[in-house]
């Protein structure tokens, strides 16, 4: 009886330490086979192209996985759709945390999902690298786990607006903005380059996301005479803005951000009305002859066929990428300390992306962007390669 007695709190030891040890792995989003990742976005319903993103970041942590992992650890990747509802995207991000016991979380599509996700995520200390809407909410104020990595939309405004008047000499220029954070972001960042030629534009017209008859606010911009009209709005209100414009036959240099830059969806959604279109752009081109370009899109023919290589897909894979050098930099003794303190630290990183620069004080770390033309056949023509916004305000923060 003795010798059984010292059997059963033999066996209830080796049990309590066990449970401690799983315990002690809790919260720390990775053990010694495995690093767990997240990501949300909209894989199901109307903003259902963008959530190409998630998939070209599983296509990362694929080529990763396949190459033995990271210190002997793979990447444990978790898709999540938020469907582009804020409400749905908090949902989903607590799922992450509370049950998936993620390390990071990379990208993330949409502003308002973004934001109404940084406090939860900055309280429970989840590393965040990439989200792909650019709202200045998100950036500042700065916590110590948010990397952004696209710039500003007040920033591809700016560019854009310099482009137009330094390059093609536009003089009179017209915008139509989203009424909402992303709008506003880019009408800043028009008036505060016009403000530098001591121009003004001819036309500020909002738009509400839902609007859907634009004849009105077309005929406008009209007869405000623009040279070029920027639009920044969604894509649906884009494309109804040039069939609009067609049928009054207004034909100015129309141009726009990265979140109108696929160029075979806005080709084809458009009827063709795009060809000629100028955007912004924070990826390298799809075509692009760069080694890491050809690396990856050889990968997605292999890998993912059923996927079209293009701007969102390749988004995906950019928002990955500091993530993974960071693991392998932090080396085997993982901890989320060891790999902030990696981005950090990162100067004059660059993939298919601009070049990043990180600091413990600055997060935004990118200010640049290319210009991009739409060709015959939703082709994609590069104009200028990257540049900066020498105007951004938030390099003095």
């Amino acid at each position: 009886m003795k010798a059984s007695r010292v059997w059963i709190f033999a066996v209830v030891a080796v049990l309590g330490l066990l449970l401690l040890a799983s315990a002690s792995e809790a919260g720390k989003g990775f053990d010694d086979k495995e690093v767990r990742v997240g990501q949300f976005g909209p894989l199901t319903g109307p903003a259902a192209p963008w959530g190409a993103v998630l998939r070209g970041s599983a296509l990362r942590f694929q080529l990763v996985n396949d190459e033995g992992g990271i210190h002997g650890r793979k990447i444990k990747y978790f898709m999540r759709d938020d469907q582009y509802n804020p409400a749905q995207t908090v949902t989903v991000i607590k799922e992450l945390v509370e049950n998936q016991d993620i390390f990071a979380i990379v990208g993330g599509v949409a502003g308002a999902g973004s934001i109404a996700a940084k406090d939860y995520l900055t309280k429970n200390k989840i590393i965040w690298i990439g989200p792909t809407a650019s709202a200045r909410e998100l950036v500042f104020p700065q916590t110590p786990y948010l990397f952004c990595l696209t710039p500003l939309y007040e920033d591809e405004a700016s560019i854009m607006t310099k482009y137009l008047v330094e390059t093609e000499k536009m003089k009179k220029i017209a915008l139509m903005y989203q009424n909402d954070s992303y709008g506003q972001a880019g009408l800043a960042g028009m008036r505060q380059r016009l403000a530098k030629y001591k121009m003004k534009a001819v036309a500020e017209i909002p738009v509400e996301p839902t609007e859907r008859d634009l004849a009105s606010h077309i005929m406008k911009i009209k007869n405000a005479g623009p040279e070029a009209v920027i639009l920044w709005v969604a894509p649906t209100t884009a494309v109804i803005s040039l069939k609009t414009a067609a049928t009054i036959g207004f034909k100015p240099q129309w141009a726009g951000g990265t979140p109108l830059a696929d160029y075979p969806m806005m080709h084809k959604i458009s009827g063709g009305l795009w060809e000629g279109v100028i955007n912004t752009s924070y990826v390298e081109p799809p075509d692009s002859s760069l080694p890491v370009v050809v690396k990856y899109r050889e990968a997605q023919k292999k890998y993912m066929p059923e996927e079209r290589w293009g701007l969102f897909f390749m988004g995906g894979l950019l928002v990955a990428d500091p993530l993974i050098d960071a693991l392998k930099k932090a080396g085997k003794k993982l901890s989320r300390e060891a790999v902030l303190k990696q981005l950090n630290s990162a100067k004059n990183y660059k993939t298919i992306g601009p070049t990043i620069n990180w600091s413990k004080n600055q997060h935004q770390g990118v200010d640049s962007a290319m210009i991009w033309k739409c060709g015959p056949g939703g082709k994609t023509m590069v104009m200028q390669g990257w540049t900066q916004n020498e105007l951004a305000t938030w390099k003095k923060k």
